[in-house]
């Protein structure tokens, strides 16, 4: 079964077959196979589709919720290892297209490269077919855990968690901060700090920077409830 066939299931109409394909490219695939290009522009395209969905459909819910909560459980309908759990419950890691290094590594379970791929694919979604193709996908999703939101309680967002920690005192700013990324562009490590008032208060590491923030989130946020 392709991507098309798969999409085809859900009543899901393509019109250009290669921007779907694109959003399945990782740019390990794309750096051993001239011609190729990656998701990354499909991903950014994605993530603005998928902040617009979740807000929508989170302030309809009834009975309403406040801003606070409305913010807690957007990041967790949308933080890294949520996407991530969505693709396979979809089942849509089979398409995704790795180079070699990059298979041999285990990047088909990366929860990184997996929620990237998610929101390329939500980009090509909505560049193709507009806002009601999108819809089938995230209705099939992520529906469930807005009828139910306590089930989203199993994603932990550590970095909305210490956020809402600091923020009961109005004065501390907290900001994350890059301070090392090595090995190879198909497989990068990033190492971030996050700090509170200028204090390093927490370190992470990562295959992503979003995975390495979250990291460093959970190690500040530990720290500070102890």
């Amino acid at each position: 079964m392709t991507i098309i066939d798969w999409l085809e299931n859900r009543k899901i109409i393509v019109n250009n077959t290669f921007l779907i394909e694109s959003a399945f490219i990782h740019s390990s695939y794309a750096n051993e196979h001239r011609g190729k290009h990656d998701n990354e522009r499909l991903e950014f395209m994605g993530d603005a589709v998928l902040q617009v969905w979740s807000s929508v459909h989170i302030y309809y819910l009834k009975p309403p919720l406040d801003e606070g909560k409305m913010t807690r459980l957007r990041a967790q309908l949308v933080c890294e290892k949520a996407l991530a759990m969505y693709v396979r419950e979809l089942g849509l890691q089979e398409f995704l297209k790795l180079g070699s290094g990059e298979e041999k590594t285990g990047g088909r379970e990366k929860d990184a490269i997996l929620a990237d791929m998610f929101e390329a694919l939500l980009g090509a979604l909505y560049l193709d077919g507009g806002m009601s193709s999108v819809n089938k996908i995230l209705d099939e999703v992520m529906t469930p855990y807005l009828r139910n939101p306590e089930k989203v309680e199993v994603v932990l967002d550590y970095k909305t968690k210490l956020q809402e920690y600091v923020q009961t005192d109005n004065r501390k700013v907290l900001h994350y901060d890059l301070i090392e990324e090595t090995g190879p562009a198909n497989a990068p490590t990033f190492v971030m700090n996050v700090l509170v008032d200028g204090l390093i208060m927490g370190t992470g590491k990562g295959n992503s920077k979003k995975e390495a923030e979250q990291n460093a989130a959970k190690d500040a946020f530990q720290k500070l409830v102890r």
